[in-house]
């Protein structure tokens, strides 16, 4: 290890190691926002933050941490409340799939651990949507076991200070941070240090402008005293997004009565409520469409409106386009689409009990824009 570290570009390796946690934990003692999760040892409130935080600002998350607190203040009381109900809770957070793992987390919890996370960083591993990052935060702040915590904050502050050009991404990088925080960590207080550097990259030493000036490493960060920090950390280039073209055929009957699915598994949003769905490989009109339901529409020549508004939804690899036509059927036609609509798992619900379906973003701004009083 002291081989690893004489190889980095800090100007004061030796001293940052013996004194970097010092001067960390001593910097969040007097700079650290004051958040609920912090004010507990709980692991299942400590757990319920970090799911919720991934991907998501802590602005943004702190009401749905709230409202899961208050609706299920208990493992006992998440791990029995229905997928759907916990869908509606977490609906407009996105990266629905942590909703999902968060609920199968909480049964394993209760049926294999009578409710009681498991107190060590292996054990939290095999848990259902627990992986390394989240393992480490509840096994250190929760248990003191000195894991490192390993997210974008960290990947930031350690390749700044230290000067470390290896993509944060890669497999080589991967290493040199993990060997790096783990020699940097406070074995004594694991849990205030993987805390404290969390917070140090989020509010001090932050992607753009980063307060340089009044940061408590200045003169011991390589990036700061070579002017690079706009350069580090370095990342491999991204996937390639791609695009996907959505068109919602949102068939109402009777003006209060719309036809809703829930989303198969397999692809975004499973378990969540959207309307019946062609999709295809660019944007197109109504009578440009190749699906038998559309045949079926122009055949009974129902009036279509097309909605003026193409939606625009950002995913972490995909740019999706949704268009919406609304169509006010007939029974004539309901008796001949009939099957089509069974095979697809469609479903009537009045408009007001739409409301209370879990539903994409994309789904819920149609709604309150163009059929929500």
């Amino acid at each position: 290890m002291k081989t690893f570290l004489s190889g980095l570009q800090s100007p004061n390796v030796d001293l940052l190691t013996n004194y970097f946690a010092i001067k960390l934990i001593e910097w969040y003692q007097h700079h650290h926002r004051a958040l609920p999760w912090r004010e507990t040892k709980d692991p299942y409130k400590i757990w319920l933050s970090e799911i919720i935080l991934q991907q998501t600002r802590v602005a943004q998350g702190l009401p749905y941490y709230q409202r899961f607190i208050e609706n299920y203040p208990t493992i006992h009381d998440l791990a029995s409340a229905s997928e759907t109900a916990i869908l509606r809770v977490w609906q407009g957070l996105g990266y629905y799939t942590r909703a999902r793992n968060l609920h199968a987390c909480a049964r394993t919890i209760v049926t294999q651990f009578q409710g009681k996370f498991p107190n060590n960083y292996k054990a939290l591993l095999s848990l259902p949507g627990i992986g390394v990052y989240t393992a480490a935060a509840i096994a250190s702040i929760a248990f003191k076991e000195p894991i490192p915590v390993i997210d974008g904050n960290v990947y930031r502050v350690l390749a700044r200070i230290f000067d470390i050009e290896t993509a944060i991404n890669s497999t080589k990088g991967k290493h040199i941070f993990n060997q790096l925080a783990q020699t940097l960590i406070s074995k004594t207080a694991p849990d205030i240090y993987n805390q404290a550097i969390m917070e140090f990259g989020a509010i001090q030493c932050t992607p753009l402008k980063p307060l340089c000036n009044t940061c408590i490493f200045k003169m011991d960060c390589s990036a700061f005293l070579a002017n690079k920090q706009h350069l580090l950390p370095v990342k491999e280039a991204k996937v390639k997004i791609k695009q996907r073209f959505f068109h919602y055929l949102c068939i109402q009957l009777d003006d209060d009565q719309l036809f809703m699915k829930s989303r198969k598994p397999g692809d975004i949003w499973t378990g969540l409520y959207d309307f019946y769905l062609v999709e295809e490989s660019e944007r197109k009109e109504f009578d440009q469409l190749e699906d038998e339901l559309v045949q079926l529409i122009k055949k009974h020549q129902l009036y279509i409106e097309k909605v003026p508004t193409v939606y625009k939804h950002i995913l972490t690899h995909r740019v999706l386009y949704a268009s919406f036509f609304k169509i006010i059927v007939t029974k004539a036609f309901l008796a001949d689409a009939k099957i089509l609509l069974e095979d697809s798992l469609t479903d009537t619900f009045s408009i007001e009990a739409t409301k209370f379906l879990p539903k994409p973003k994309l789904i819920c701004n149609f709604l309150e824009e163009y059929l929500y009083i």
